[in-house]
């Protein structure tokens, strides 16, 4: 497991993830600090952790609006077939390992409480 270290908001992070995957955390923590100099240039005096909530909710409103419609009521009443796709579960396992590490990570950080 590789240790990168990469900058959201001017503050820098040690973050571990998969050997390879270094260039892709280091675009997504990009993504990140630009959403975060955005909420600061929109609404300064913001502490951090809520410039932080703020860039993950623009974030997550900029996944929301790619995401196919929810279906219709009548068809989410219906239970659906479970469907055991192999590149579906393997891309859940993949991004369980993410959540995971990044969670270690964050936890690593924190001051011992």
């Amino acid at each position: 497991m590789a240790e990168v270290r990469i900058m959201v908001g001017g503050r820098q992070y040690a973050v571990h993830c998969r050997d390879g995957e270094e260039a892709r955390l280091h675009e997504l923590a990009g993504m990140m600090s630009e959403r975060v100099q955005q909420v600061s240039n929109g609404s300064p005096g913001l502490t951090e952790v809520r410039q932080l909530l703020f860039a993950g909710l623009l974030l997550a409103d900029s996944l929301s609006e790619k995401a196919p419609a929810p279906a219709p009521a009548a068809a989410a009443a219906q239970p659906a077939e479970p469907q055991d796709d192999p590149a579906m579960l393997d891309a859940l396992g993949e991004l369980a390992e993410r959540i995971e590490a990044l969670g270690d990570s964050l936890a690593a950080q924190l001051p011992n409480a």
